[in-house]
């Protein structure tokens, strides 16, 4: 079966930093490009960081400076370092993947991803 799972959410106040993992089972990472997308209540689904992958990063103005995203091939996990945690980044994040052929292309749009973990929640409050 082939599954993202993401884990590494939480309560955290403000200022304070989250790493958020995505692990993928039943097919390989490698030859897939992930984004990572977040949804706050009452809010759409929004785009917030993707990886090609060879590691070509991008990143919504939002979060830019304060997120990281990165890979680990060997691991199979993509991960989401999020510092400098603000009360408007409290979200779902979810994880998504692609496969692709291309090793530098990135992803920002939903309907590119075919692969979605359940999400996990990230609630930034003192």
């Amino acid at each position: 079966q082939l599954q993202l799972a993401e884990s590494g959410g939480g309560l955290v106040q403000p200022g304070g930093s989250l790493r958020l993992s995505c692990a993928a089972s039943g097919f390989i990472l490698d030859y897939h490009a992930i984004g990572w997308f977040r949804q706050a209540p009452g809010k759409e689904r929004e785009w917030v960081s993707c990886i090609s992958r060879i590691g070509t990063t991008y990143y919504a103005d939002s979060v830019k400076g304060r997120f990281t995203i990165s890979r680990d091939n060997a691991k199979n996990t993509a991960y989401l370092q999020m510092n400098s945690l603000k009360p408007e980044d409290t979200a779902s994040y979810f994880c998504a993947g692609r496969d692709t052929a291309y090793l530098r292309m990135i992803y920002i749009a939903e309907t590119d991803y075919v692969f979605w973990g359940q999400g996990t929640q990230v609630t930034v409050s003192s």
